[in-house]
């Protein structure tokens, strides 16, 4: 399987997958829909729009890498796509705000990061 041009490989996108046979749509990158086991997977870029669905603030950093960052916010966003997703966000971010995605450097990786859609 290659690698996806998104995110996680250092280009601005959030890419997602969306089964054939029954629609389903999921983030996590699989070979197979988790919903009904079809192989017949489609990947999509994501808009980056979404809501907030929960918050946490971090404030103890988990690596010595993320110390310089501390206190930041990690959100779990439904995206208007249909699948849900973890990524930081902006600290003033609370339960159902609207939000889209922009780009940044965090400890070393480029990472999602949501800010209120005005």
């Amino acid at each position: 399987m290659m690698k996806p041009a998104d995110w996680t490989t250092g280009h601005e996108a959030i890419l997602y997958q969306a089964c054939g046979p029954c629609g389903h749509v999921q983030y996590f990158r699989r070979g197979f829909c988790a919903a009904c086991g079809g192989t017949d997977i489609a990947e999509k870029r994501a808009s980056g729009e979404g809501m907030v669905h929960a918050t946490s603030l971090v404030v103890r950093a988990a690596t010595p890498e993320a110390r310089a960052h501390v206190p930041y916010n990690i959100v779990l966003v439904d995206a208007v796509e249909g699948f849900r997703m973890m990524a930081h966000g902006d600290r003033s971010l609370a339960i159902g705000d609207r939000v889209s995605a922009r780009f940044m450097p965090f400890a070393g990786h480029l990472v999602p990061y949501f800010e209120k859609m005005g």
